[in-house]
This record gives structure tokens, C-alpha cells and sequence, in this order.
């Protein structure tokens, strides 16, 4: 969506794709952001997840939101709709685990949704209102899990398996490690 009230984005070269596996971030502690998901539970990350959604409403409220650091680095705002997507992506994903036995996840190219849908040019507003509906959602479909659908798998198109509990895992690594990208 677009707003006519949004912040002119500084308009520069798109980041390159991230490319990185970042899936052993579910066994140890990333040394770029600090977070340590290795031994959380879905519900101790519905807890963060619910926490983290005011510090993103700060971000989105700065008055240089649109400004990218860098010409290749996603301003806050860029960074803030990619985290409301995410939180949208990892709901459905964790909804195909508890509906089909061992699904393979429609790929998502990050990269190119972030230039389909203009994340450079939405609304802050809009967005913080959707970061916190989608946020909230998978918060509540996280404490739901039961410890008997902790081990339910699902697959990415990459073939990186997941469980419920490492998907949790991984979610709450990106959510904190964009945080810590914007000093949210």
C-alpha cells in the first residue's frame, strides 16, 4: 500500500540478495545480532514476539524511517515490512505443519517481494498497524502449539527441514536479528 503522507525513501541500488543459510542459527548464538534461540520454547518466543512489536513501532515512528544507512542496506522501513512478511510467511508455514504431514513450503524470494510490493514506499502507519496484527497472529499460533506437534516437520524448497519447535526458533532468530539490523 501507499500512502501519500509516507516519507520519501532514499532511492539507491537494492541490497543483494541474502544468500546466506542462516538455519544454524537454531543450534547456536549468531555473533552478528547475539540472540541464542537454541533453547526456547514456541511459547517462550510467542513471549518475545509479543514483546519486540513496540520496539518495532518505535522504528516505524522515526522521523528518518525511510533512509537507507548504507545505498545497498534496507532503511527501517524496508526492514519493518520484510518483519511484518515474515511473520505472515511463518504463520502459514507453521498452519501447513499442523495440516499436512511433512509439507514442502511454496518458496518465498524475499528480495523480489520487497520490490514487487514497494516496501521502500509504504506507509510507516500502515505498516506498524499490519506488523502488530501479523505479529500478534503468530505470537497466539505459537503459544497454541501442543508438545505433541513439537516434532511435525515441514520442508523448505531448498530442502532445509523443520520442525514446529526449530521453525519457532529460526522465526524468533530473523525478528531479533532485524532488530538489532535497525538498533530497534
Amino acid at each position: 500500500m501507499t500512502s501519500q503522507s509516507s516519507p520519501t525513501p532514499d532511492h539507491h541500488s537494492q541490497p543483494a540478495p541474502d544468500t546466506k543459510d542462516w538455519t544454524w542459527t537454531i543450534e547456536r548464538a549468531c555473533p552478528e545480532c547475539g540472540t541464542d534461540v537454541s533453547a526456547l520454547s514456541p511459547q517462550d518466543i510467542a513471549i518475545a514476539l509479543r514483546t519486540c512489536l513496540p520496539r518495532w513501532a518505535t522504528v516505524l515512528h522515526r522521523e528518518d524511517v525511510a533512509v537507507r544507512p548504507e545505498p545497498a542496506v534496507w532503511s527501517p522501513l524496508e526492514y519493518a515490512a520484510h518483519v511484518r512478511d515474515v511473520f505472515k510467511v511463518m504463520h502459514y508455514r507453521l498452519d501447513l505443519m499442523h495440516a499436512q504431514d511433512g509439507p514442502t513450503f511454496p518458496d518465498w524470494d524475499q528480495d523480489a517481494t520487497s520490490l514487487e510490493d514497494g516496501y521502500a514506499h509504504q506507509s510507516p502507519q500502515v505498516i506498524s498497524t499490519q506488523l502488530a496484527a501479523a505479529g500478534r497472529g503468530l505470537a497466539d499460533a505459537f503459544d497454541s502449539v501442543l508438545k505433541r506437534d513439537l516434532n511435525r516437520t515441514g520442508l523448505r524448497g531448498n530442502g532445509a527441514a523443520f520442525t514446529v519447535e526449530t521453525l519457532a526458533r529460526y522465526t524468533w532468530h530473523d525478528i531479533a536479528h532485524h532488530l538489532h539490523d535497525v538498533n530497534g
